[in-house]
């Protein structure tokens, strides 16, 4: 089998942070959801991978490179225009060929990777294996509607009214028959070859599609809320490691990892949180849910279930940061001049809470 990965995209959702920085590369306990794909890919048992890039796609090949650091093969794929995720697959033939592949989208995180679905698909005469959740609201996603016997009847992309509360996730597997659907749908009304519909297709012409409902956590990371989330559920699982420096007047508790190189100093960690390489955490109190990225520094503050990117500074904070994104090469702290004011310089599309 052969991996695909889809990594283009604007990541509106994710605005001002994705104006300088693809969204796949948005680290979620300090490590970029696309690396985690690539990983869960891997694990599987897959070493062939193709990966879609768009607009951002000189910024993805700086980062992942030919892949070895991982000891798989990367081959890119450029996609002029986000025209569907049925069209990225179109446009993958020529890597792809007639093998099956797993396609699993570059800003998703599953809980317990799909390995188990890799050996499920790898061994069974399935023409298509999808991967659904049960979600509250339905209606922002491809949905399936199964029968009473859990055979796929009908597929809808982003129904207005429901007939089922299971989303497709963002993993799906194929084999060559996907030829015959990408080529058979026409665009939608969003002008997008949907992979919805190519996968309807292969329900209604007979082809055996699979569903595999998950029972674990899922979380699409394209907006800042569910990215703080994934970080959440990922640092649940953390392994406690220290390999920074911890002086003795600091504290830590929980499940908390700090990276070589990371300073701690008259501190108090609470995990599960992790603490970047070369970051350096001053008189600070960092809480749970918090990841601090690399060659940061936090000084005379508290952070509490948030993302800091690397290079940022946050220094003399009054008042607690808290469920916040904080980019990369940000200085946050109290300005020493008189009068007071708030002084900001905020990118499009920008969310700030003041007290």
């Amino acid at each position: 089998m052969k991996g695909l990965v889809l990594s283009g995209g604007k990541g509106t959702r994710l605005r001002p942070i994705t104006y300088t920085s693809a969204k796949q590369l948005v680290p979620v306990a300090n490590k970029p959801v696309l690396f985690r794909v690539i990983e869960s890919i891997r694990d599987a048992g897959i070493d062939d991978i193709g990966i879609v890039i768009g607009d951002t796609g000189e910024e993805i090949r700086n980062a992942v490179g030919n892949g070895r650091r991982w000891d798989v093969r990367i081959t890119y794929i450029e996609q002029e225009q986000p025209l569907g995720l049925a069209h990225a697959v179109k446009i993958s033939r020529d890597f792809l060929g007639d093998d099956r592949f797993v396609m699993f989208l570059g800003d998703n995180c599953l809980q317990g990777g799909i390995s188990p679905l890799i050996r499920q698909f790898g061994s069974s005469s399935f023409n298509s294996q999808i991967v659904l959740k049960e979600v509250s609201d339905p209606r922002q996603f491809g949905v399936a509607e199964l029968d009473d016997t859990g055979r796929v009847m009908r597929l809808m992309e982003k129904p207005r009214e429901p007939r089922s509360n299971l989303a497709l996730v963002g993993v799906y597997m194929f084999d060559h028959h996907i030829w015959e659907a990408v080529e058979a749908i026409r665009p939608s009304s969003r002008g997008e070859l949907e992979i919805t519909d190519a996968i309807a297709w292969l329900v209604n012409n007979g082809y055996e599609v699979h569903p595999y409902v998950h029972a674990g956590w899922w979380i699409d990371t394209g907006k800042k809320d569910d990215l703080l989330e994934a970080n959440r559920l990922i640092l649940e699982e953390l392994v406690h490691d220290v390999q920074g420096y911890v002086s003795r007047d600091s504290q830590i508790s929980g499940r908390v990892i700090i990276e070589p190189g990371a300073e701690v100093i008259h501190s108090t960690i609470r995990g599960p949180a992790v603490i970047g390489e070369h970051t350096r955490i001053i008189n600070s109190y960092i809480g749970p849910f918090t990841s601090v990225y690399h060659h940061c520094l936090i000084e005379d503050s508290e952070v509490e279930h948030s993302i800091v990117l690397e290079n940022s500074t946050v220094r003399d904070l009054p008042h607690r940061l808290e469920d916040s994104l904080i980019g990369r090469n940000v200085e946050i702290g109290r300005s020493p001049l008189k009068p007071r004011a708030y002084r900001l310089m905020l990118g499009d599309n920008s969310s700030v809470g003041v007290l």
